[in-house]
């Protein structure tokens, strides 16, 4: 057995099933070991961004890490940002990106780079085996590093000639350490400040975006009157009829304010102390309000869900959360505008759906909207690296293959990554990609009014207008091998989801409309 079947055959024994690849030259003999372990499902990705996409949404999905497969440094570097997106969801993965055997990295060749200086901007563990012995013993470790708690990438630079040797050995599988719990003595504090009596917000986020979470957090609302607000990007929120829904965090620093405003005590559980997104001149960065304390219920990291059950068991076992019932909105007609695409989602959504969300400027009327909708699981791109949408959908739809996905994505996001379509019209997925076209960087004129001032029009400015020429996408998406439709009004969306969602396999829908004023 050579060093690549050990890694592959020692990641298929420690819960692997998957392995999203874009490889090369120096992968080849773990492209082989693919082929010999029939246990890790091989999926190929046109683009390195496409690849760690994918692995970020089967692991959200999933609750276990994929394995991507990359080419040397440069191929690293092209799926850097959706790994950024990755780390910031706090995914598992496995990382394994091939590099040259030590005696030709000496002599510098084209493609050599310093792997491990750029794998270890993700934060996570990085190994690199010197022998085919160890390759396996390094892919057990690094699978259980990988669902380390909150989830870390953990990256496995396999050298070429680890690939190709003989002598490797399959290495045992490693258990993860369990997530650490919350001391008691924390959540009896947080009891104490919460019946004081000043005005409170409990911010919630990462696991206890789940129902769990997020039915505990509604019965400390139910007992104690304090405001639960959502983190402004949690990587599965679970929502719809029956599960309790909050406001999310707001994106700028005067609308965090609003919502802020007056509140004593700031709880915080599974997520970080609320912070701006940019930096804005005379903004404050941390949007805690001056005088207000901070208290920590649960670390990134840390047990959050029963740290919120046991604090909602303290204030009052007997307290129910709220509710919201069953209702959709009705159908909109007439020409599509930036807020009632999203009624025509929410009056058709289907039950179970996995909606992935990258629409960016045009996402504020989604919530309202499905929140009457049959239950379903949403996934957002949480490190502001455009591009993600498309390729989540793949992974989840992988990972839930009995569950229609939906993605709804901006058009200035879709190009980064379009690619993704061929991998969806290869694997067969059951994905709906509504792309949202106001052909134009919307939110850069946004951020204009906050950053730059009205002086002078973002509008007139080039650099966020993407006409001239005009991307087609229905031909794009038809070049990539996926049926594609356009829409212009309310009727027209709804007969063409309609349709997407009882058709099998992927399909693209362009709804075109004016940016948001």
């Amino acid at each position: 057995m050579n060093g690549a079947e050990a890694v592959l055959r020692t990641l298929a024994g420690s819960g692997i099933e998957v392995c999203f690849a874009n490889p090369g030259t120096t992968e080849l003999h773990l492209v082989r070991a693919l082929d010999t372990v029939p246990e890790v499902r091989p999926v190929l990705g046109l683009f390195e961004g496409v690849v760690t996409g994918a692995a970020d949404g089967y692991a959200r999905m999933a609750g276990r890490p994929a394995a991507t497969l990359l080419h040397l440094g440069p191929g690293l570097g092209h799926g850097m940002a959706n790994l950024h997106n990755t780390r910031r969801a706090n995914s598992p993965m496995v990382n394994i990106v091939g590099d040259h055997p030590s005696r030709h990295r000496v002599q510098d060749p084209p493609l050599e780079s310093d792997i491990a200086a750029v794998a270890g901007t993700l934060r996570g563990p990085v190994r690199r085996p010197e022998n085919p012995a160890g390759a396996g013993p390094d892919a057990a470790s690094a699978y259980a590093e990988a669902l380390e708690s909150p989830g870390q990438i953990a990256t496995l630079i396999m050298p070429a000639d680890v690939s190709w040797s003989d002598g490797g050995l399959v290495g045992e599988p490693v258990p993860a350490r369990p997530v650490p719990t919350v001391d008691p003595a924390v959540i009896n504090r947080i009891c104490t400040v919460l019946r004081g009596g000043e005005r409170a917000v409990l911010v919630v986020g990462g696991p206890a975006g789940r129902e769990a979470g997020l039915r505990a957090a509604g019965r400390i609302a139910a007992s104690t009157g304090v405001k639960v607000l959502l983190e402004t990007y949690t990587p599965r929120l679970e929502h719809g009829a029956g599960v309790p829904s909050f406001e999310r965090l707001a994106s700028y620093p005067e609308q965090v304010a609003a919502q802020l405003d007056g509140v004593e005590q700031v709880i915080v559980a599974g997520t970080k102390v609320p912070v701006s997104f940019f930096a804005y001149p005379g903004k404050p960065s941390c949007l805690v309000p001056p005088g207000a304390n901070t208290q920590i219920l649960a670390e990134v990291g840390q047990d959050a869900v029963a740290a919120l059950t046991a604090l909602a068991d303290l204030l009052d076992p007997a307290s129910e959360p709220e509710l919201p019932g069953s209702a959709r909105p009705p159908l909109p007609t007439g020409p599509l505008t930036a807020t009632n695409w999203a009624e025509v989602i929410g009056a058709l959504l289907p039950e179970r759906a996995i909606v992935v969300d990258e629409t960016i400027s045009s996402r504020g009327a989604l919530a309202a909207a499905t929140v009457g909708a049959p239950r379903h699981d949403v996934l957002t791109q949480c490190g502001g690296a455009m591009g993600e949408g498309m390729p989540l959908a793949i992974g989840a739809a992988i990972a839930a293959p009995d569950r229609p996905v939906v993605t709804l994505e901006g058009d200035g996001c879709a190009v980064y990554t379009l690619s993704a379509l061929w991998t969806q019209a290869r694997e067969n997925l059951d994905i709906t990609n509504v792309v949202l076209t106001n052909r134009s960087y919307a939110i850069l004129r946004e951020e204009w009014q906050h950053l730059v001032g009205t002086d002078v029009d973002p509008e007139s400015n080039s650099l966020f207008d993407l006409t001239g020429p005009t991307i087609d996408y229905v031909k794009l998406a038809e070049g990539f091998g996926v049926p594609a439709s356009r829409a212009t009004t309310a009727e027209e969306l709804a007969e063409q989801f309609s349709r997407a969602l009882r058709e099998p396999g992927p399909h693209v829908i362009e709804a075109i409309f004016p940016p948001v004023a």
